[in-house]
């Protein structure tokens, strides 16, 4: 069985550990970022309709500034960031789990949106709602992480810009398997790799039913 290389901040990192080891793989946390809080002031919630929240990160860093929003209605992508919002005392209008493009797709197109985010995003393909993103948040990315237990292993790639930083540190990619959670994050690791694959939906969950097959089916090297 091949080595899970987990590449995702904490406290996601750990959690994937865990739910890793639930499923029997052999998995190692090597988180490629720090996430950290900005300085941010909320907007008047007069001018919205709701919240977009992309990433529970967003209310784990937000602060003091998350109370002045508490009366607008939460539209958040995965149970994760659903679950962080509802826990600060937020309401939960829609449950995406679909990635953003699908939240979005499925949701009423006059909406205006305020986006609490991080520094680094992806603004979302042919959205009909008026969204305004305020960062909230940054992932800043480690300088030196122990990348020793890469080689062989299956990495998970769980957005673009851990694809980029994972491509940026390795130059021995021949044994490295990719498991990426969406075609922006696979295309962003570029190439060179052992193989590189996608998962079936934009979730831990499918990304994790990948890693699980790709550990069990390929002998490691």
């Amino acid at each position: 069985m091949r080595r899970l290389l987990i590449l995702r901040p904490e406290p996601g990192a750990s959690a994937t550990v865990r739910r890793a080891g639930e499923l029997g793989l052999r998995a190692l946390a090597v988180p490629l970022f720090e996430v950290g809080p900005v300085s941010w002031e909320a907007q008047d919630p007069a001018r919205f309709d709701g919240l977009l929240l992309t990433s529970a990160n967003a209310v784990r860093h937000g602060g003091k500034e998350l109370a002045r929003l508490r009366g607008l209605p939460v539209y958040a992508v995965g149970e994760a960031t659903a679950d962080a919002a509802r826990d600060a005392g937020f309401e939960i209008a829609v449950t995406g789990d679909g990635g953003i493009d699908w939240l979005l797709g499925s949701i009423d197109s006059d909406l205006r949106l305020l986006h609490l985010c991080g520094e680094d995003r992806r603004e979302p393909a042919g959205a009909q709602q008026a969204i305004t993103s305020l960062a909230v948040y940054r992932a800043k990315p480690v300088e030196r992480p122990d990348l020793r237990g890469a080689r062989g292993a299956v990495a998970l790639i769980h957005s673009a810009r851990a694809g980029q930083r994972f491509a940026e540190l390795v130059q021995d990619r021949e044994s490295i398997v990719i498991a990426a959670i969406s075609p922006f994050a696979a295309q962003a690791a570029a190439d060179c790799w052992e193989a590189v694959e996608i998962a079936d939906a934009p979730t831990n969950e499918a990304l994790l039913a990948l890693a699980a097959r790709l550990c069990n089916n390929s002998p490691p090297k």
